[in-house]
């Protein structure tokens, strides 16, 4: 009996200081991209209205930040969900596991496309994806040369026109995301590191030396052309208004929302056909430039913290992220249906995440 007793008290310390703790918080919490931010914030006030449930309290913090402070442990002190405009990283993974977070429950919403945007006053261009990195990245090849070790310098270029006398005489000024943020991350895989590679120097170091190609094409320049703007989209949005040089990086979804006052930029990945960001070419994967939004979520917290499976429910819902949901209408392209099917069901059963 005198075992059975102290076996009882540790088990309820355990919960105690996990699942009961979660248990006093009576409303969700969101953290995470930007990006996802404004999709998330539409499902939460949804949420909130058509069920007995709070409206989750959803913060924009960065997909970096967001998920720092998700995998940062189980209980009220940390967050039960987390957006992010790119996949989670292993290391991520492993550092939710070695604080407890044990098992996570990946939702893939849908897509975005990373425009380049100015204000409809600014001149309009079209881009490739190697005249991107040669406007944006720290080093590039010396004139005359493929790139590659021994033959980079630092970036000389400080207007448009002289990457290619066919872009505007503007002086190059971009306003982006910081380092914590997916649509930074996302942004220089799928546009930098890929123009990088269009140099046969640049794209020979992946072969040769790993980590100096990851350096020499992932790495962002860092005097003045390029402006950390912040993890806010929309006050990117209204410093290109303010400033007619400035070219800026977000989601489509921004862009959407304010296409009365932006233009955005067509992009071409090598020597293809110029595509503009649309809703079809997105979702198409015609625009080179597109990616995955998803949201995460902590399955210790599901069935302690109130609502959390029906909030769940509420984004699978077809009426939600589906082709005619509210979603769409705020600029998230939607997964295929098929594909919509297969998450919302893997959602629904809480199935683990596995990267393997």
């Amino acid at each position: 009996m005198k075992k059975y007793l102290l076996g009882t008290i540790a088990a309820l310390a355990l919960i105690g200081s996990t699942g009961a703790h979660a248990q006093s918080r009576d409303q969700i919490r969101i953290v995470g991209s930007s990006t996802v931010f404004p999709f998330s914030t539409a499902v939460a006030e949804e949420f909130g209205r058509t069920t007995n449930f709070k409206a989750p309290i959803v913060e924009s913090t960065g997909s970096g930040g967001g998920l720092k402070l998700f995998c940062g442990g189980v209980g009220t002190a940390h967050p039960d969900i987390t957006n992010s405009s790119r996949r989670i990283k292993q290391s991520e993974v492993d550092m939710c596991a070695a604080n407890g977070v044990s098992e996570v429950v990946e939702m893939k919403i849908g897509f975005d496309g990373i425009v380049m945007a100015a204000a409809k006053t600014s001149p309009s261009m079209t881009l490739t994806l190697h005249h991107i990195y040669l406007a944006l990245a720290a080093q590039v090849p010396a004139p005359g040369t493929e790139g590659g070790e021994g033959h980079l310098i630092p970036n000389p270029f400080k207007r448009w026109n002289e990457i290619d006398p066919a872009l505007p005489n503007e002086e190059i000024v971009v306003l982006g995301p910081p380092p914590t943020s997916g649509t930074r991350d996302a942004f220089v895989e799928l546009a930098l590191e890929v123009g990088c590679d269009f140099f046969k120097g640049n794209a020979a170091l992946k072969k040769s030396n790993e980590n100096e190609h990851k350096r020499v094409c992932q790495t962002v320049r860092e005097d003045g052309a390029y402006v950390e703007a912040g993890e806010n989209d929309n006050l990117i949005v209204q410093k290109l208004q303010a400033d007619g040089r400035a070219v800026g990086i977000f989601g489509y979804s921004f862009l959407d929302q304010n296409s009365d006052a932006l233009q955005a930029f067509p992009v071409a990945k090598d020597d293809a056909e110029a595509v503009e960001p649309t809703f079809e070419a997105i979702s198409s994967g015609d625009y080179p430039v597109s990616r995955s939004l998803y949201v995460y979520v902590k399955k210790a917290h599901v069935g302690v913290v109130p609502g959390i499976q029906e909030f769940l429910t509420e984004f699978t819902s077809e009426a939600t992220w589906g082709d005619m949901g509210y979603l769409a209408d705020r600029g998230l392209i939607p997964l295929p249906e098929d594909e919509r099917a297969t998450v919302a069901e893997e959602v629904a059963a809480l199935k683990p995440l596995s990267l393997k």
